[in-house]
């Protein structure tokens, strides 16, 4: 266990300084120091002589490496049970900490059964059990006619409520009507809760995927993109917000990709209406127009745009409409990714990315000079502020002990067979980084290190538990974190 990190750059609050950084026996930080720059090993010195242990657990930080706290990934699709070929919790999590993300929260798809109901989640639960690299938290669902299971389901542990305005994909989680979104928002505001929607208007995608014509195949990524306008997203987001206003319940709009949008984010902000915002590594790293043919790695729903799209999202990141970057990372298997290659029509949508989401964002960012303390605060302070985790996403006294390690100098090309991902799939196989995660600790467990490369990543992740978490609950629905 780390009782004692010293680096010359650790991230606290908005400032990368030097400091010493004491954990407890719980695996929360218990003392900050700052030291002085070029200080690390006399600080180092006088902890061993005044520490009765001799310094026992300390971890010395490379002067280049930044300690950043750990990622808060709040958008993944581990798929495990039921369709675990895809992804499974031991992959997954591993692949996280490997990536630097120290807690993810999973999707109520493309599991089986979804996580619709409090049953349903005990379910997910036993799954992961015992196989978890990093902490673990759970979405729910909204499907037609489970209103009833929303405040069960909120106290069983969930962070909130996941629903689509349109085919989800999988027949289990099929998506709801505008009457059954509004019950279930006007159900959900009464205690409080969170629903986080995956807008696009399939009126829209149909009509454009019309005027397409009828063309065997669609083999152009841009093609493909075109029968996903950037209007099905600002359809779906203005009947969102109708549904905002009407009931007044806090709603998070997923995976925006149309900066055409943020007009409306803008205005309803100003109206004071309680929405956040979300987009993705791949949306600002990768451009429609660049995609090769019949590249079913790139697939995703909303799908990649043009560059100036991608610019205009960066721009709406740094003037704070968009809030936060989550990878959802949505792997498949090769028959699924594939399936009628090269017609990108017929292949899963998902792009897969746990692990190199937020190398990626913080190489593109470098390039935009943009610091590594915003890309935290994007991918970690506030997802973990999004979902309530109080003792996450920052490194500050009382919080987990949970850090990134990352080292801006040491670049490598992604290579997918290289990954923990199940399967060897991902949009950024070949794509070259500028900065590497080198090191993981969770809770003062150091998960993995470049120091010691042979070590196996160590298993010790925990559930975590949203704010409606009944005490005493008379389901036996495992041991929980307090964060």
């Amino acid at each position: 266990m780390v009782r004692h990190l010293i680096a010359e750059q650790v991230l606290i609050g908005q400032d990368i300084v030097p400091a010493h950084v004491e954990v407890d026996h719980q695996g929360a930080v218990r003392r900050i120091t700052r030291i002085a720059p070029g200080q690390s090993a006399r600080q180092a010195e006088i902890v061993r002589a005044r520490d009765v242990s001799g310094g026992t657990g300390m971890l010395m930080v490379h002067p280049r490496v930044v300690v950043l706290p750990g990622n808060v990934d709040t958008h993944v699709h581990i798929n495990e049970p039921g369709r675990t070929s895809w992804e499974g919790f031991a992959t997954g999590t591993m692949a996280a900490a490997l990536g630097g993300v120290t807690s993810i929260v999973d999707m109520p798809l493309n599991s089986v059964p979804p996580t619709v109901d409090v049953p349903s989640l005990e379910i997910k639960k036993q799954a992961a059990m015992g196989q978890t690299f990093v902490d673990v938290g759970f979405w729910g669902g909204i499907v037609p006619g489970n209103t009833e299971q929303l405040e069960p389901l909120w106290n069983a542990g969930v962070f909130g409520f996941k629903c689509f305005l349109l085919d989800s994909g999988v027949p289990e989680f099929p998506p709801v009507s505008p009457a059954d979104l509004r019950a279930a928002m006007q159900r959900v505001a009464q205690f409080d809760g969170l629903v986080i929607v995956h807008a696009e208007d399939a009126k829209t995608i149909d009509t454009a995927t019309a005027a397409l014509g009828q063309r065997r195949r669609v083999k152009r990524y841009a093609d493909w993109a075109a029968t996903r306008p950037q209007e099905a997203e600002m359809t779906a987001i203005e009947g969102l917000l109708d549904a905002v206003r009407e009931t007044g319940c806090r709603t998070h709009i997923l995976h925006l990709a149309a900066a055409s949008a943020l007009d409306l984010i803008q205005d309803a902000r100003a109206e004071g209406l309680p929405i956040t915002v979300e987009t993705c590594p791949h949306y600002l790293c990768f451009e429609a127009e660049a995609v090769p043919d019949g590249a079913a790695e790139f697939k995703c729903c909303p799908p990649i745009r043009d560059s100036g799209n991608r610019d205009a999202l960066w721009q709406g990141l740094q003037e704070g409409l968009i809030d936060m970057v989550v990878t959802d990372h949505s792997p498949a298997t090769g028959q699924e990714k594939y399936r009628g290659a090269p017609d990108l029509s017929e292949a899963w949508g998902g792009v897969s990315g746990l692990q190199v989401g937020f190398a990626a964002v913080a190489s593109a960012a470098r390039e935009r000079g943009i610091g590594l303390d915003q890309v935290s605060k994007w991918m970690s302070t506030s997802t973990a502020q999004l979902v309530g985790l109080t003792h996450k996403g920052q490194i500050a006294v009382g919080y987990d002990a949970d850090f990134a390690l990352y080292d801006p100098q040491e670049n490598h090309v992604v290579s997918a067979a290289g990954l923990a991902h199940k399967n060897p799939i991902s949009a950024y196989d070949g794509y070259e980084l500028h900065g590497t995660v080198v090191g993981s600790v969770l809770r003062g467990a150091e998960l993995f290190s470049a120091q010691d490369t042979s070590a196996s990543v160590l298993s010790g992740g925990e559930f975590l538990r949203g704010k409606g978490f009944a005490i005493g609950d008379q389901l036996n629905i495992g041991a929980m974190s307090s964060s």
